[in-house]
């Protein structure tokens, strides 16, 4: 990529999607104009409602330009009234990670000052680890491929060494580069179902062959349904979890329930060569139109961009601005903005309003 200037698709996507990322682009263009980063981007058209309004969901034009682009930053797709033949929900989002196998699906969880939390235990406050979703396999790879037969259905799941020792080098190196920001203990936690399934006793001992190329981080392993006890009962206690595709998109939004909801949940789905930047909320189709929508899971994805980026070449000031804007959110909500989602009055307009006015302190 050019030096200090980027290419970046935006699928704005339905419903609020529209509406995070237009007040992301927002704070994006000031925030890119303080640390002299050059952002240029592209509408790319996708989702439902193109959809419904042409017969194609995602036409090869918009993947290409995607496919294209530095990054890719995506609002949020689908409406459940718009359907595809089989039942299923438009999901353009789930094409990208297939076809750019975007296999780290990344989750970061972490307390927001301000944001008021589901549990009571003042250890909550220091909640901050990372979910790492494995996105291209899993039960996942079924779609589109599951067998329905009049008395039976069957979907299969899949797990290939390849992809998760990629998974797992992925997460000891994230856990590595945590440890040195933070100063804590680095941590990697598999999380699987190994008692039962043949798939994830293979997931695990591909894992373990990978542990043993990073022996400065501590691993381990979690069933999964231990592991939903335990991010309810001591959250703070872990630190990077890699996990199957499924598990990984239950586990989520459990977590993102602990640190005020899906509004204040980013991820990205990271591949080798490429990724994308979305909120892991919905298109929120009760609440769109309305500007009451909370953006802050799209701003804190655009800082995640920012920061992968400058990893990608883009420069250091990539990374200030991914910095700044994380820390301008987290300053807003510490003053006492409240948005509706966590009975507040304070609508789309208002948090970017809050989080530029921090930007230029």
């Amino acid at each position: 990529m050019a030096s200090n200037s980027v290419r970046i698709a935006v699928l704005p996507g339905d419903g609020i999607g529209t509406e995070v990322t237009e007040a992301t682009l927002a704070v994006l263009e000031p925030l890119a104009r303080r640390h002299g980063i050059g952002l240029a981007t592209e509408i790319v058209p996708a989702g439902a409602f193109h959809y419904q309004a042409i017969g194609e969901a995602f036409p090869e034009a918009s993947f290409r330009a995607a496919e294209a682009s530095d990054a890719i930053l995506l609002g949020a797709m689908g409406w459940p009234g718009i359907r595809q033949a089989d039942g299923t929900e438009i999901a353009p989002q789930l094409d990208l990670r297939f076809r750019l196998q975007l296999y780290a699906g990344v989750r970061p969880v972490r307390a927001i000052p301000g944001v008021p939390l589901a549990l009571a235990d003042p250890r909550a406050a220091d909640i901050d680890f990372v979910l790492i979703r494995e996105s291209t396999e899993g039960l996942f790879y079924s779609r589109g491929k599951g067998l329905v037969m009049a008395d039976m259905a069957e979907e299969t799941l899949r797990i290939t060494r390849s992809t998760t020792e990629k998974l797992a080098r992925f997460a000891f190196r994230l856990a590595e580069r945590r440890a040195q920001r933070s100063g804590k203990r680095p941590f990697v936690t598999l999380v699987d179902k190994a008692n039962v399934f043949r798939a994830f006793a293979f997931m695990r001992a591909v894992f373990d062959g990978v542990a043993a190329e990073f022996p400065e981080v501590e691993s381990g392993h979690h069933y999964v349904d231990a592991m939903a006890l335990d991010l309810v009962r001591r959250p703070w206690a872990f630190d990077v979890l890699p996990t199957e595709n499924m598990f990984g998109d239950i586990l989520s939004d459990l977590a993102a329930g602990l640190v005020g909801g899906m509004g204040f949940s980013p991820s990205a789905d990271i591949g080798d060569e490429h990724a994308v930047f979305q909120p892991a909320h919905g298109t929120a189709p009760d609440i769109a139109g309305q500007g009451i929508a909370n953006p802050t899971a799209m701003l804190l994805s655009a800082a995640m961009m920012l920061d992968w980026l400058a990893s990608r070449g883009a420069g250091e000031a990539f990374a200030e601005a991914g910095a700044e804007l994380e820390r301008a959110v987290d300053a807003a909500f510490a003053a006492g903005l409240r948005t509706a989602d966590i009975g507040g009055g304070d609508g789309t307009a208002a948090v970017v309003r809050e989080v530029m006015e921090r930007l230029v302190r």
